[in-house]
Order: structure tokens, then C-alpha cells, then sequence
């Protein structure tokens, strides 16, 4: 159910990795009287920043409680590989989970990959975070496997990264809770669906209605007649059969066909305009 007050600004919770510039963009083109306030979050945190009040939306990872919010997947991450320059897993361009089976493989408490079962060997701890595990590689005790964007996000000229095809996958989702689906929730939803301005989809004021019913402005509301029936009901008022002939025939010129128009109006003969409609001489 669509709220009927919105709120004077729209609160957005995000988590590491995901870039909402150009969603961002776009609302403040399109709603530039509502102020749209980023909020960056834990990816473990967020579903209590929504549940909570904190955010009227998030882009979070996936899964979430679908009892409490509601979620669209957007997109899902490919899953690297992060090891220093000189590994030798930098041989290959890409590395199955299996060839990490020797490696010690770092698990930070904010993984947001689901394994069922961790590769390679366990570290003697779990680092807090993923930024602390990303130093931990950068020292040479191990490696880690997080989404792109996360590599991306902490990124290192001494360390790179390899895709492993056989890992978890992180998938991102636009969620908000169950029972606060308001306009301004709609209206990001069509931003982050490519929804355009006029899009029939969005929330549009409904035309004004007629006393027929029939929506006014709408095409069936305004027939046009054809040219040929044009030409057709004009003769049969002024002069019969000419102004049919004249509407049909258009192969003559503008000029031709205007005369034998004028003429068939006037005689009531409908040969005036078939002849090109000269007038007669007296």
C-alpha cells in the first residue's frame, strides 16, 4: 500500500561495495525538492537500519528477511580471488576454488559470501572486518575472497586480483520494510529500473475525464477523419458526387485539385473536378 504523506526528504542506507552515484543523479534531476540523504552501513547492519526507522530504503546484499522487507535484485557480483602482485595465482587469468586448497584463505566476520563449506586453509583468527583482512594479505599471511566491488573498494597498487568461477556470489537488492511502501520508495524503484520521466508506470496525475467517461486528450477522444472521407462528406454537402471524386484523386496538382473542387462545389456537376477544373470563360 502506497503511503499517502511522504516524507520532506528520502533516506538511503548502503552497504560497502555498492555505488549509487548515478541513481543519485538521477533523483536530484528528476525530485530536486527532495533532498535524498546517503547513509553507508555494515552490510550486516542493514536490515536493522531499515527495520528500525533509520532509512526509508537500502541497497543491501541479498538474502534478507522477505517476512519483514520487500527486495528487487538488481545485479550479481562475480566473487575474486585478493592476493599480493607477485602470487602465483597471477599466473592464470582465472582459478577454480579447488586451486586455493593449499593457500590459507582468510574468513573476516563481515564475509557476505555464503559458503557451505570455507576453501583452502583456516587462519588461527577471523579478522574483525574485511578492511583488516585486506592488510593481512597485503603482509603475505593469506588470501581472500570477496565481490568486486569490495577488491575495488579496497584497492592496493601491491595487490591484485583473480575471478574464482566456482565461488558463492554476493547479489545486491534495493529492500525497504513490508509496511512502509511509500511514494518516495516508488519513485526510486522506477530510478533504479530505468523507468523514464512519463513512464506509464509511474506516479502520474490521472487525465480529466469527460462526461462520457473517456479520458480527454486521448486519442479516441479526438478522431480525426481520413483525407479521402474528408474530401467525400465536403462534395456531398456542396456539390455531390465532386467533392468524392476530388478527395480519392490526388494525383493532379495542389493547384488542379483545389479548382476542380471549386468548380464541382458551385455547377454541381461532378465531371468539373475529374476535367482539372478550369473555369469557364464568359
Amino acid at each position: 500500500m502506497t503511503g499517502s504523506e511522504a516524507p520532506p526528504s528520502f533516506r538511503l542506507a548502503y552497504v560497502p561495495g555498492v555505488t549509487p552515484d548515478k541513481w543519485v543523479r538521477i533523483w536530484n534531476e528528476r525530485l530536486p525538492d527532495v533532498p535524498l540523504a546517503l547513509t553507508q552501513v555494515p552490510a550486516a547492519g542493514a536490515a536493522g537500519v531499515l527495520l528500525g526507522g533509520d532509512a526509508d530504503a537500502g541497497l543491501v546484499r541479498l538474502p534478507v528477511d522477505r517476512t519483514a522487507l520487500s527486495a528487487i535484485p538488481l545485479y550479481t557480483e562475480t566473487t575474486v580471488v585478493l592476493v599480493p602482485k607477485d602470487h602465483l595465482v597471477t599466473a592464470a587469468d582465472e582459478v577454480a576454488v579447488g586451486d586455493l586448497a593449499d593457500e590459507i584463505v582468510l574468513h573476516p566476520l563481515d564475509d557476505v559470501l555464503d559458503w557451505e563449506r570455507l576453501p583452502g586453509r583456516p587462519a588461527l583468527e577471523r579478522p574483525a572486518t574485511t578492511a583488516d583482512a585486506v592488510e593481512l594479505v597485503a603482509a603475505g599471511i593469506g588470501v581472500l575472497l570477496v565481490p568486486l566491488s569490495l577488491a575495488r573498494l579496497h584497492h592496493r597498487k601491491d595487490l591484485t586480483y583473480r575471478t574464482v568461477t566456482d565461488a558463492p556470489e554476493s547479489s545486491v537488492a534495493l529492500s525497504w520494510p513490508e509496511d512502509a511502501h511509500t511514494d518516495r520508495v516508488e519513485d526510486f524503484i522506477g530510478i533504479v529500473r530505468g523507468r523514464t520521466v512519463n513512464s506509464t508506470r509511474g506516479r502520474q496525475p490521472e487525465p480529466a475525464r469527460s462526461k462520457g467517461g473517456r479520458a480527454e486528450g486521448t486519442p479516441s477522444a479526438r478522431r480525426t477523419p481520413a483525407a479521402g472521407k474528408t474530401g467525400g462528406r465536403t462534395g456531398g454537402a456542396s456539390g455531390g458526387k465532386t467533392g468524392g471524386k476530388t478527395g480519392g484523386k490526388q494525383t493532379g496538382s495542389a493547384r488542379r485539385g483545389t479548382a476542380g473542387s471549386h468548380r464541382g462545389a458551385s455547377g454541381g456537376k461532378g465531371k468539373g473536378g475529374g476535367r482539372g477544373g478550369r473555369p469557364r470563360q464568359r
